[in-house]
């Protein structure tokens, strides 16, 4: 009787006299996981990387002081919120060279008189000039006196020395009867008389040749003289005209210099009103000024040294993610991205983007083909505004994981690549880019 009981039980237990359907189930179940084996998967690349933005000057940057000198007074405190233009800080000089109150008029001063004398000596080469032009017209009237005198002496010359020739036909003339009149004397043809008469008019004939060679004498010492009279005259011109120059083109490098002078001292008095300017310390855009790093008034600050820190109000939020070298053929610029940001609950289904909740949408506009300090390559993705726009709550440092989306394959086919260690397929799609992200 136990025996039979035993055996209800166990027919009650396990229900041998009923058929099991455990076959159907499993021969089921095999059927549908190999069904979605031959699903799609999307293939993908995972980074992890931190919230940054996509311009520089949205970035948090130091407020510096461009000179050095002593705070007078804040105008703002640290998580104030300043629009570009408003004031920070107001700064005292502490430079002996900067401390008068009227550097810039005293400087000024200096500039118009050195214009000042920059007129005079203008003035000065205009008068010079006008000399130089004198000495050139009284040099050009001098000569040409000269040159007339010269013509005239030239045919006084000629005049004498056609005189001359008369004289000589007369003095040979009379030199030839005297002559003949002593050979006839000591023939005792002619009387004495006659032949002193003769001699009489010899010597007056030689008389006058002697009178006339000296004029014509005295008429090339006197051409002589105009040739070396014309020669003084131009040196001495000439001298006077070099000096007058030589005044000019010293008053021309006094005005050279003095341009200099003004160039410089304009300058300075434009760097004294800059600088001037500098003792007011504004806020380079809007933001939020954090980390003061001086507290209180009359604390010295050199220059360049950082006071504060501001956080800009207008951000166009990016992530810097890094991928691995074996990652980096596999990027492209206008890639699809998918984000978690920290402090957003997500569900997420790498394979199947579409199915996944919590996950916003970038696009890859950037990446470095340099490798960064930690062995990896830097990308820079911005937000795809088409899908999804990202959270405004949003911090800069803050961290994101990212999903690179790569090519569709079976499900099969990517359990069979990470069982082998393969990477994902080399893909490179057209993604729609600017012109800006080509560059």
């Amino acid at each position: 009787m136990n025996r039979k009981v035993t055996f209800q039980s166990f027919n009650a237990i396990y229900r041998n006299d009923r058929k099991s359907n455990i076959k159907y189930w499993f021969i089921g179940i095999m059927c549908a996981l190999l069904l979605i084996l031959f699903l799609p998967w999307t293939q993908n690349i995972k980074a992890n990387g931190d919230i940054t933005t996509l311009r520089q000057d949205h970035r948090p940057q130091e407020i510096n002081t461009p000179i050095a000198g002593k705070i007078m007074s804040w105008k703002v405190k640290e998580g104030d919120y300043v629009h570009k233009g408003d004031t920070i800080v107001q700064i005292a000089e502490i430079k002996a060279e900067y401390l008068d109150p009227n550097l810039v008029s005293r400087t000024q001063q200096q500039v118009d008189a050195k214009k000042g004398a920059i007129g005079y000596y203008e003035g000065k080469i205009s008068t010079t000039d006008a000399q130089i032009e004198a000495l050139k017209t009284s040099r050009k009237l001098k000569i040409e006196q000269l040159t007339n005198k010269m013509a005239q002496l030239k045919s006084k010359l000629e005049g004498e020395q056609a005189e001359l020739t008369a004289i000589l036909n007369e003095y040979t003339l009379a030199k030839d009867q005297y002559e003949r009149q002593q050979k006839m004397f000591a023939e005792g043809l002619v009387s004495q008389t006659q032949l002193q008469q003769r001699n009489v008019s010899y010597q007056n004939a030689l008389a006058k040749k002697i009178v006339i060679e000296n004029k014509i004498m005295q008429s090339q010492q006197e051409i002589n003289n105009n040739k070396l009279e014309k020669n003084s005259v131009e040196q001495d011109y000439s001298e006077k005209i070099n000096k007058a120059e030589g005044e000019k083109f010293q008053s021309l490098s006094q005005i050279a210099s003095g341009q200099s002078d003004v160039a410089k001292l304009e300058n300075q008095v434009t760097n004294y009103i800059i600088r001037n300017g500098m003792y007011i310390i504004l806020a380079p855009q809007d933001g939020q000024v954090i980390q003061a790093k001086k507290a209180g008034i009359g604390e010295i600050v050199k220059d360049g040294e950082m006071i504060a820190s501001i956080v800009p109000t207008r951000v166009e939020y990016a992530v810097e993610m890094f991928v691995r070298p074996v990652d980096l053929p596999l990027i492209n610029v206008g890639q699809t991205v998918r984000f978690m940001f920290d402090g957003f609950p997500a569900i997420v289904f790498s394979g199947w983007p579409s199915g996944s909740y919590g996950t916003f949408a970038g696009k890859i506009v950037a990446y470095e083909n340099n490798i960064s300090a930690n062995g990896m390559f830097r990308v820079l993705v911005a937000e795809d505004k088409t899908i999804s726009k990202w959270p405004e709550q949003l911090k800069i440092g803050s961290g994101a994981q990212g999903i690179a989306l790569l090519k569709d394959v079976p499900i099969w086919y990517e359990l069979w690549r990470n069982i082998n260690g393969f990477p994902p397929d080399f893909y490179k799609a057209k993604y729609p880019t600017t012109e800006k992200s080509k560059k």
